[in-house]
């Protein structure tokens, strides 16, 4: 793994939190995302949530981006990825910080559906994002073999 995957993969997480973001200011849940940090605003809820989605899109390229090089297999694992983070997120790590303790139940599930969709449009732009990038950056070094960095000017 890289610094410049890693980079694209925090800038296609950024692509999906905003996507999300929206969802989620729709659905008025913004203010609970800022009161994990002790902040219950829509604003410091957005800001909290694109931190969280730029490391998530981190993650993602180290965990997956080796495999990812056409825009469908990055759907597809962001899709996967997505749906793990809802688990992992949206049914256990924020009822925690919270204060409520991991929402495990069939109830608790259904009541989360919605974010369960978020979560899941989230991985799909963030896996094609990250393809798109991925496969940019390696079409522009084929098409470009030689630096121009150390050229000196005439």
């Amino acid at each position: 793994m890289n610094a410049r995957n890693l980079k694209y993969g925090a800038y296609a997480g950024l692509a999906g939190g905003v996507v999300f973001g929206m969802m989620m200011a729709m659905m008025g849940v913004l203010p609970m995302i800022g009161k994990m940090v002790g902040a219950p605003s829509a604003g410091m809820g957005f800001l909290v949530h694109m931190v969280i989605s730029a490391a998530i899109g981190a993650s993602f390229a180290v965990i997956l981006g080796r495999s990812v090089r056409r825009a469908a297999t990055g759907i597809w694992r962001g899709l996967i990825y997505g749906a793990f983070w809802w688990m992992l997120g949206a049914l256990t790590l924020m009822p925690v910080f919270l204060g409520m303790g991991p929402q495990w139940s069939a109830d608790a599930a259904m009541k989360a559906l919605p974010s369960l969709m978020g979560h899941l449009v989230y991985g799909a732009i963030l896996g094609a994002g990250y393809a798109w990038l991925r496969r940019r950056a390696e079409t522009n070094a084929r098409e470009a073999p030689f630096s121009v960095r150390g050229a000196v000017r005439h």
